[in-house]
Formats: C-alpha cells, structure tokens, sequence
C-alpha cells in the first residue's frame, strides 16, 4: 500500500541522499566512541546543495515496512517547507529503517531483545555515530510511531546522556498509544503474521507470492503490498525483513503504553496524535481519552497534546490522503525554531 518513487536528480526535483552505514561509528561530540553499526538510513532534502541544513525530523516507518515507504511524501513535505515564506530553518529529513527492517535486517550487531526500547535506542546510537545534533521533530507511523513515544520518553528520562535535546515535536499518525487488546481488532495484523510464519524463506517470484496470499483470503492490495517486501537472492525472492524479529517487535508494540507520556508532556515539546478518520484501529473509550487530555489546560509547566483527525484517510496516511496530512504537519514544522546550541 506504500508507494516509493525513484529517485531523480533533474533540476527542480529533490535530490535524495541514500546512505548505508557498516563501519565502526566515528568520534562524536555527545558522548564516548562507541564501535556499532548504526541503523541504515535515507536523507531527503529540498536543495542540499545550495543550503545546509539546520533543522532535521526522522520519520519512522510502521510494521513490515521501510524508509522507501516514505520517499514520495517526505519529498512534499521538504518542497512545502523549503516554499515556505514563514520557515527560517533549512530542513532535512532522515527516514530510518528500523531494526529488522529494510536495509537494517541485514545487520547482525542489532542485538534482541527486539522491543520498542532497543528500537528507540537505535535512533540515538545513530545520532551520537553520526556527531548529528538530536531531532527537532520525529514522526512515526503505527509502530514507527510508538518508537516515536519511546524515544522521547527515553530522552526525558535522560536514558541517552546529558547532552540530549528534546524533540520540539512527536507526530505519531494512526497508533493507539496504550495496550492494544487484540480482542479489540479484527486480527488482521496477527492473522498476516501468522501466515507469513507458515510460508517457506523464499520464493519463485513475487507474482508467485501475490497470488498465493490473494488465493489465501487477503485482498489484492495487501497481496501487493506484501509482495513489495521481497528482496532477490539468487534465483529466488526472500523476505526483506527479519520476520522473527518483526514479530516480536509487533508484540512489544501491542504491550507498551504511552499513556503517562501523553498525560504529562515534557516542557518543551508537543505531542500530536494523527487519527485516519477510517481507520479501524481506534476504540472509542481510547478516542475519548485522547480527545479528554486535548482539551485540558495547561498552566504551562509541561509541554502540549493535540489529537487530529485526517479525513478521507485508512490506515495508510501517506498513501490515502497525503495533501491533508501535509496540510496538517507543514505549518507547525514551519513554525519552528532551530535549538538553540
């Protein structure tokens, strides 16, 4: 259901930086040199070559899927930014694979257990391999976007040293942010997993697996969307993703609660829920909740919560409305100032 655009260097398109890291970290400035390979990574920019960037938001893709996943819409998203007359910030955007996905499953030293605290952790380890300053903004979708709630979480906490900097904002689009009951769903997540657990490593082709997931009961667009996560191997297609480990981050997703971290915002930084308006992840004792907490008032001492609904939109926000859910996010980065150093 995501869809990926190729990269195009043409005057007046964005250029995109894709980087892939498997060598010891360099020295850094937050903290001792530490030797890992660090998460693999894409960078969008609206002109990296006439401005550096002094601003930067991670987007955090959801379960099974991949940085690619965000290619077309981060490209918007940089375009609207750079056109914005209000930004004094030049941005960039890094789009991760997370751990056990995309360009990342192939990397060995990204130890278990494989939950949304090591996921989280990754970011960090990538920003002090890099010498990055640490993120204005994180955006996260579905599980992306519990990672999302757990790294500030940990940056709050001081998990990751005393020289962090809070993300300014966390756009955390169509995830629960507590327990997720899987009596409360229709299974389909599990029900996919489980399949995907019974299939052989690899397959003849990716036509071959569409049809026999379509043949399975699936519907024809999460068959292709399914088939889009094979990588070639010889004369086969095999997963481009670490199932087992997958799966055990999905179960970790289903655990974690952020409500407490919604309830009392660090000061400083504004959470923003996204819900699809036809998303079917969402039971109504937990929308009144979030729409409960956003109506509070504050008395300034901790940061902000704001709940919006995208119209038009299931599950897939990049893909079924993407020009709202620019319209929503564009204005409130443009907004922002760069941290202070």
């Amino acid at each position: 259901m995501a869809r990926a655009l190729s990269s195009r260097n043409k005057p007046g398109f964005h250029n995109l930086l894709t980087r892939f890291l498997n060598s010891p970290s360099p020295p850094n400035r937050h903290g001792a040199t530490k030797s890992l390979e660090t998460l693999a990574y894409e960078e969008v920019q609206a002109s990296p070559s006439s401005k550096p960037y002094n601003s930067t938001a991670f987007v955090l893709h959801g379960l099974l899927g991949s940085a690619r996943n965000w290619r077309s819409f981060s490209r918007t998203l940089a375009s609207a930014l750079s056109n914005s007359n209000s930004s004094p910030l030049e941005w960039r955007q890094v789009l991760v694979d997370l751990r056990n996905h995309g360009r990342s499953a192939e990397i060995e030293t990204l130890e278990p257990p494989h939950d949304m605290v090591n996921a989280a952790n990754d970011l960090a380890n990538l920003v002090k391999a890099r010498g990055w300053a640490w993120p204005e903004v994180v955006i996260g979708h579905s599980m992306g976007g519990k990672v999302a709630l757990q790294f500030a979480e940990s940056c709050a906490r001081g998990d990751y040293g005393d020289s962090v900097s809070l993300p300014k904002q966390l756009w955390i689009l169509d995830s629960v942010p507590g327990e997720v009951n899987p009596e409360n769903s229709d299974g389909e997540v599990e029900k996919v997993l489980q399949t995907l657990q019974s299939l052989p490593s690899s397959f003849p082709s990716r036509k071959w697996l569409v049809n026999h997931m379509i043949e399975l009961g699936f519907s024809k667009s999460l068959s292709e969307w399914i088939g889009s996560n094979l990588k070639k191997s010889g004369e086969h297609e095999t997963w481009a993703f670490n199932l087992e480990g997958a799966v055990q981050m999905f179960n970790s997703y289903r655990e974690k609660s952020y409500w407490p971290l919604l309830e009392h915002p660090p000061k400083g930084m504004e959470i923003a829920i996204v819900r699809a308006e036809n998303s079917d992840r969402w039971d109504s004792d937990v929308i009144q909740r979030l729409e409960s907490l956003a109506t509070r008032v504050g008395d300034g001492s901790e940061g902000k919560f704001s709940v919006h609904v995208l119209p038009n939109s299931g599950h897939w926000v990049h893909v079924d409305n993407p020009k709202g859910l620019l319209e929503m996010i564009a204005p409130k980065l443009a907004s922002l100032k760069p941290h202070s150093t």
